[in-house]
């Protein structure tokens, strides 16, 4: 087992400590597979990459294949709860959506910590060090206001450093239940009343240094007028802005209803896409769409295993793909959290509706889950094994039984194509080891975590 780096050697007053992984083989992006590759890191960073290099003292080995660390681009970390409990009977995305206020309904902010701090150590388990928290549960239940309004995104970011991963809070506007009708039920815990509000409650945490970008929930939710706020705001910081776009029909039909456009023409219309703003699901488009997301430089972020699993539908991707659009990937509703089976699902979903195999390569899946997802949450050049990067590396067991008889020059294509996070042995995250043999070396035992803290969650 490699030794957790204890600062390393070298690096005088002043200079960030250096430590030297030695990879047995790592994936280089459009250099492919290089064998003995030596990553120094400095810091969180990586200050250089030696592919053929011989072992030194005080050298930490990551046996197998490795990759760089994944970034989950789109999460809402309290939808782990629904895990199992939503897959009983029949229905749509909307009576999914009543088991989910459910559990919306019941979350403190100390529960809502334990939770998220389970579920981010089951991603970093699975080989991801990034997250993107699309954020909305902000106030008590009924609309009320924590002495701290911003206690309930405060306890997703503790959560995530507990756990090692880092979390861009995506703080989400939400002031309707449907154009041009208030919040009901649950949704009041959602609101902060107008998009001043949230753009005041929103400063005063990025004020305090945290992580965090803005959010659109959807156009059902977020009036126009409000949308271009909030697009401002986030244009005006250089921050990330991320929404929901043309997820369900009934979505579409909606904004048709209400403002005689689609989702994608009303949003352009507000001033929020362009480069540094990102789609999620992208599901219900047409070709005038794409083209428009494209042209603007609006970036896509697709999450496979909940658009199967809520039948949202399959989205256009190729043809964005095709246009010129950057894709990169989400867990969402955490229905799996899988990287591996998010970028296959990429791929797979494509062949069952063009009939066609080999819409991306491998190593095009394997950049959509980590270099581009990295830069939807503001890390552009990060999700890399290059000097500069984040140092974040993903070792994974070649001996497993899905990877054994891997031959070199196909590595990538059966991690993406065959791996799961059980191949996960390894996980540097910012230059420091956070998983090793498997074990989440910050919390130790992932699943009695997550077991108490959904029942602590669901508890009468």
């Amino acid at each position: 087992m490699p030794v957790a780096p204890d600062g390393g050697s070298g690096g005088g007053a002043g200079q960030a400590p250096r430590q030297r992984y030695l990879c047995s083989a790592a994936w280089l992006g459009e250099a492919g597979i290089g064998r003995d590759v030596a990553v120094t890191v400095a810091g969180e960073r990586i200050a250089a990459v030696t592919p053929g290099a011989a072992r030194q003292p005080g050298d930490i080995l990551l046996p197998g294949l490795v990759v760089p660390g994944f970034a989950n681009a789109h999460s809402h970390a309290f939808h782990r709860a629904l895990r199992g409990r939503s897959e009983r009977g029949t229905g749509d995305f909307w009576a999914w959506r009543d088991v989910m206020y459910q559990v919306a309904e019941r979350l403190t902010p100390g529960s809502y910590r334990d939770l998220a701090r389970a579920a981010y150590a089951e991603m970093a388990l699975a080989g991801i060090t990034a997250v993107g928290e699309f954020h909305y549960l902000h106030h008590p239940p009924g609309g009320g206001r924590y002495a701290d309004p911003n206690e309930m995104g405060r306890a997703l970011l503790d959560a995530g450093d507990e756990a090692g991963v880092r979390v861009t809070l995506l703080d989400t506007c939400y002031l309707e239940s449907a154009p041009g009708r208030p919040p009901e039920g649950v949704q009041a815990r959602f609101s902060d009343g107008s998009a001043g509000a949230w753009a005041s409650r929103v400063a005063e945490l990025a004020a305090g240094g945290a992580r965090a970008g803005a959010a659109i929930h959807s156009v059902r939710a977020v009036p126009p007028e409000a949308a271009r706020a909030v697009a401002e705001w986030a244009a005006q910081r250089q921050v990330p802005l991320h929404f929901h776009l043309a997820e369900q029909p009934a979505e579409v039909t909606a904004c048709l209803a209400a403002y005689g456009c689609c989702p994608a023409t009303l949003l352009g219309r507000a001033g929020a896409l362009g480069a540094g703003s990102w789609a999620v699901h992208a599901t219900h488009l047409d070709e005038d769409e794409v083209a428009a997301l494209a042209a603007s430089g609006t970036g896509v972020c697709l999450c496979p295993t909940t658009e199967r699993d809520l039948a949202d539908g399959i989205g256009p991707a190729r043809a964005l793909a095709r246009a010129g659009a950057a894709l990169c990937l989400g867990s969402d509703s955490h229905a799996v959290i899988d990287p591996f089976e998010e970028m296959r699902a990429m791929e797979m979903d494509e062949r069952l509706a063009s009939g066609q195999r080999g819409n991306w390569a491998a190593g095009e899946l394997l950049a959509a889950a980590a270099e581009t997802g990295h830069r939807a949450l503001g890390a552009a050049g990060d999700g890399r094994i290059a000097p500069g990067a984040r140092a974040d590396l993903v070792a994974l067991r070649l001996r497993s039984p899905r990877l054994a008889g891997a031959s070199v020059e196909c590595l990538a294509e059966s991690a993406v194509f065959a791996a799961s996070p059980a191949d996960v042995a390894y996980v540097v995250a910012g230059g420091r080891l956070i998983v090793a043999e498997g074990t989440h070396l910050l919390v130790g035992d992932v699943a009695a975590a997550l077991g108490a803290a959904v029942r602590a969650v669901l508890a009468d």
